[in-house]
């Protein structure tokens, strides 16, 4: 079957539907998004649901190496621009609310930072990155009301479907807690990005390529692919250390990704492929801090083996001979 005609225009000769060429096309001009850092924390950290909080996560891996503590949105936003102009020659801006949990506090404080970012020159929107379990109505209120009059994005981490592993990895919340926030999101009009990390251990292939026929039959809008990855002063470290964190090789991870793509709704936009960090706190894998690499071992081997985002998407629906267990949508018990 060959790549169609009219996948291969809309996307510009890519085969999978990117968050570049969605942006180049919405804004036609050089859109890049600029990661901000704010005092929040996560309920998982304050002990709220948990204390510790994700096994892997350190925000320093998301962190501008040069920020300093409570620097405001406008001056991170300053920084960032002058950076991204040099190496991009980027015209325009997102404002990433990125680390930690960026909507876990009153809503008259998370308003002030979000129309503070927005009143910056050339932000043309806000992504603003979650949890499922910290997003009250009022919140999202607020944020469906900024999405009538900007370009919006909220970005829910999942990180797995399967919650043995969401309680393996201390998330403190549950796939129940997804879907509800997604479709108290999806009511408002809120376009929806899911974060999904590749290779837990106990999850087989099986287990990670259950989660495309989820986000398709949520009608997510869009996705960011991670590989597991081991950072520094983390309790995956250790856990690693102790020879329990078994680790994709790159060819493995590869193939996988493209497993991903194929089943999923091409409508789908996918804003990352795989995780990424700064080399002096990766513990491993090596191969993931080679970003430019890995997409071009992913696209090499789009063409390799011809296919494309949703091309089975097509039979990708849940049957019981897939054993694909959709309870959960209609509010039956996990």
């Amino acid at each position: 079957m060959d790549f169609p005609a009219s996948l291969k225009n809309r996307w510009h000769g890519k085969r999978f539907n990117s968050i570049n060429r969605v942006l180049g096309d919405t804004f036609g001009a050089r859109v890049y998004k600029i990661g901000l850092r704010l005092e929040f924390t996560c309920p998982n950290r304050d002990g709220t649901v948990a204390v510790g909080g994700c096994i892997y996560c350190n925000n320093a891996s998301h962190t501008p190496a040069d920020y300093r503590p409570r620097t405001s949105v406008t001056a991170q936003l300053e920084q960032g621009a002058r950076a991204v102009q040099r190496r991009h020659k980027a015209e325009k801006f997102i404002a990433y609310f990125q680390s930690y949990t960026n909507t876990y506090d009153s809503v008259m404080k998370l308003e002030k930072l979000y129309r503070e970012a927005l009143d910056f020159p050339e932000v043309v929107g806000l992504a603003i990155a979650t949890r499922p379990d910290c997003l009250p109505d009022e919140t999202l209120d607020l944020i469906g009301d900024l999405s009538k009059h900007t370009y919006l994005w909220l970005e829910l981490g999942l990180e797995s479907m399967h919650d043995r592993t969401l309680e393996w990895v201390n998330r403190g919340h549950g796939l129940r807690d997804y879907i509800d926030a997604v479709e108290r999101a999806k009511n408002r009009g809120l376009r929806v990005c899911t974060h999904i990390i590749l290779g837990f251990p106990g999850e087989t292939r099986h287990d990670m390529l259950q989660t495309p026929a989820l986000f398709n039959r949520l009608g997510i809008d869009g996705v960011k692919l991670h590989n597991l990855h081991v950072i520094k002063n983390t309790a995956l470290e250790k856990l690693y250390h102790m020879g329990q964190v078994p680790l994709f090789s790159r060819d493995q991870y590869v193939e996988l990704v493209i497993d991903f793509l194929e089943m999923l709704n091409p409508d789908i936009v996918v804003h990352r492929l795989s995780g990424e960090t700064y080399r002096a706190i990766t513990v491993a894998p090596d191969w993931s801090v080679d970003k430019i690499g890995v997409h071009n071992a992913i696209f090499k081997a789009l063409e390799r083996r011809d296919t494309w985002q949703g091309r089975v998407y097509s039979i990708d629906t849940p049957t019981n001979s897939q054993e694909m267990n959709f309870a959960c949508l209609q509010g039956a018990p996990l």
